[in-house]
């Protein structure tokens, strides 16, 4: 169902996310790639591991389940719109919506697909919560529906029962507050209500809020009806298990009718219309169309796998309709790009992080390296874990930045060098710089540098938190701090790669630094410039992402200004004076051999 091109999407900004913000340029393409795997998973294994047919028996024939309507055959369809759940008051034209004939079945032309828009105009027993159903009924051309109808024949009409109004719980108000005890603020706060982003059916609800919940009643605005082209004959014990749910079965011939899908794939949950007493009229878009088989089990099979990404806790709430939009508004062409170059992002990243531990594993010399750099860099790692894990994030995430901590504290082993002092009641760790970072300008560079970010660094931390304890609300005190260092992390962390540059600058030497390292991360900060035209954000987020590009630059300038020493200590601890001695020994042994 493609949604009326009228429609525009809402984009919704939160408060108090930055790590969203940040994560979301880079985990689209592992997302969608995530997605079809999953589904192309589910879509074989359906195949593969449906239920077996059971032997059959010699004594009778074993059957197979077909169409009882054959492709091409024209059908007829009533549209009804009722309160109840059984409907049976086919006389009722005040019911009746829609009414269409002579609809070729399983035919690809213009004449199978019909479409109706109108306005509908809800009951009070709607507005106060009430329910609502759509009954659509198919029957051959020329013969009736209504049971009570003389010309009346079970094998001839079939039909489905689908809910157009949903239900979503409603969250309590908003546990934040603003910390200094603004009035006006704490009104907005208690005023604020948020509704979740998960529909009743299909969907897990995760109310974590006590007490009682409210729910309230939402109206569906497009219903698209599919018929989908099935013809292939099942075994009447061996139906696969994607297909069973919609396949409706005549027991007398023991055939199937033809399915009818609701497909609300394309409905995004935020253009439903909250139903209430202020509520006079409603938009309703009508569609009934054919849909081929192979597409109807893909819908299934993604919406399947959303459903596997949420309980996994790899997909967050609303995720999958930005996902939809995506393709909804997005050049097909750029999508195409974009998941490929997405690819290579994740190539990129396994890539860096493989030579990463390399380069520190077998470094021997911290000459020319910023030891401070990389205590900070597990600082503000740390930081990012504390602010995630007190805001409720999954786990999977939550083991990601874990797994990331603990890597930048065995760097810091790596720098320096990390003693056990068991003098006091309680086991300290007392942490030294070691001979080749601190017998040389490197660690004098690298206090200069420290020194003076240092100051900027307290300014702009100092800044921001009271912006945000004036201006934002929080839950607590450490709500307040974590929130206010985290979002300096993410706006300022740039400034962290500064004293690096400070240190190749006063040594006039690069030759000490991870370059292959250094360029994979290049790469994917290209990959992110990329998903910063594609997937929509607010515009400063935006050209944030260029922050990391100017620093590249600079080490890119710096490669190419200082010229390569080769008697300096390389990314992996040797030198090239070394290299000359053992290449000019094995030569005078050589010599020595010829000699003799």
């Amino acid at each position: 169902m493609a949604p009326p091109a009228a429609e525009t999407a809402a984009v919704v900004e939160g408060d108090g996310q930055p790590q969203q913000q940040q994560r979301q340029a880079g985990g689209f393409g592992q997302t969608i790639t995530g997605i079809l795997r999953i589904a192309v998973f589910c879509y074989f294994a359906s195949k593969f591991f449906s239920p077996k047919q059971k032997p059959a028996d010699p004594s009778q024939p074993s059957h197979l389940m077909s169409n009882l309507f054959q492709k091409g055959e024209h059908l007829d369809m009533w549209f009804y719109l009722s309160e109840h759940e059984k409907f049976n008051d086919f006389g009722n034209e005040g019911a009746l919506i829609w009414h269409e004939t002579n609809i070729p079945y399983a035919v690809w032309k213009p004449e199978s697909t019909r479409t109706l828009s109108k306005k509908y105009y809800p009951s009070e027993a709607l507005k106060n919560n009430g329910s609502l159903y759509a009954h659509v009924f198919f029957a051959r051309s020329g013969y009736p529906i209504d049971p009570s109808a003389p010309e009346y024949q079970p094998l001839n009409c079939f039909g489905r029962t689908h809910p157009v109004a949903t239900y979503l719980p409603k969250r309590k108000a908003d546990k934040k507050k603003s910390l200094l005890g603004n009035p006006k603020d704490t009104d907005e706060s208690n005023a604020q209500v948020e509704q979740t982003l998960q529909q009743v059916d299909g969907n897990d609800l995760d109310i974590k809020d006590e007490g009682p919940v409210e729910w309230l009643s939402y109206w569906k605005p497009n219903v698209t009806i599919n018929l989908v082209d099935d013809f292939a004959h099942y075994p009447q014990h061996g139906v696969p298990p994607n297909i069973a749910p919609y396949l409706l079965v005549e027991p007398s011939t023991v055939n199937y009718y033809p399915t009818v899908f609701f497909n609300e794939f394309w409905l995004l949950r935020d253009k439903l219309i909250i139903i209430n007493e202020t509520v006079s009229e409603l938009p309703l878009n009508l569609e009934v169309s054919p849909i081929s088989m192979t597409k109807w089990q893909l819908l299934q099979q993604i919406d399947q796998s959303f459903q596997i990404h949420r309980s996994y806790g790899s997909m967050l709430d609303g995720e999958s309709d930005e996902l939809k939009r995506v393709f909804l508004e997005g050049n097909p062409y750029l999508l195409g790009v974009t998941m490929f170059v997405s690819m290579l992002h994740s190539v990129f990243d396994f890539l860096a992080f493989k030579n990463d531990i390399q380069f520190w594993n077998k470094n021997k010399s911290m000459e020319g390296l910023s030891a401070k750099s990389v205590v900070l860099n597990f600082i503000c790692q740390f930081i990012i874990f504390l602010y995630l894990l007190d805001n409720d994030t999954s786990w999977m995430i939550l083991a990601s930045s874990g797994v990331g901590v603990c890597i930048e504290f065995w760097k810091i082993g790596k720098a320096m060098r990390i003693e056990v002092d068991r003098s006091g009641m309680i086991p300290r760790l007392r942490f030294h710089d070691r001979e080749s970072y601190a017998s040389n300008k490197t660690k004098e560079y690298d206090d200069i540098a420290i020194k003076f970010l240092s100051y900027v660094l307290l300014l702009l931390v100092a800044g921001f938190a009271i912006y945000s304890l004036a201006y934002e609300r929080h839950k607590s005190w450490y709500s307040w701090i974590l929130s206010s260092l985290t979002s300096c992390v993410y706006m300022f962390g740039f400034i962290m790669m500064c004293p690096q540059l400070f240190i190749n600058y006063k040594l006039k030497s690069v030759a000490h630094l991870p370059w292959r390292q250094m360029t994979y991360k290049f790469l994917n900060t290209i990959i992110d410039d990329l998903f910063a035209f594609v997937i929509k954000m607010p515009m400063l987020h935006r050209l944030s992402v260029f922050r990391d590009d100017v620093i590249f630059l600079i080490y890119l300038y710096q490669r190419w200004v200082y010229p390569v020493d080769k008697t300096r200590v390389n990314e992996f601890g040797f030198g090239g004076e070394d290299e000359s001695l053992d290449t000019k020994k094995i030569t005078d042994q050589e010599d020595d051999k010829k000699t003799n």
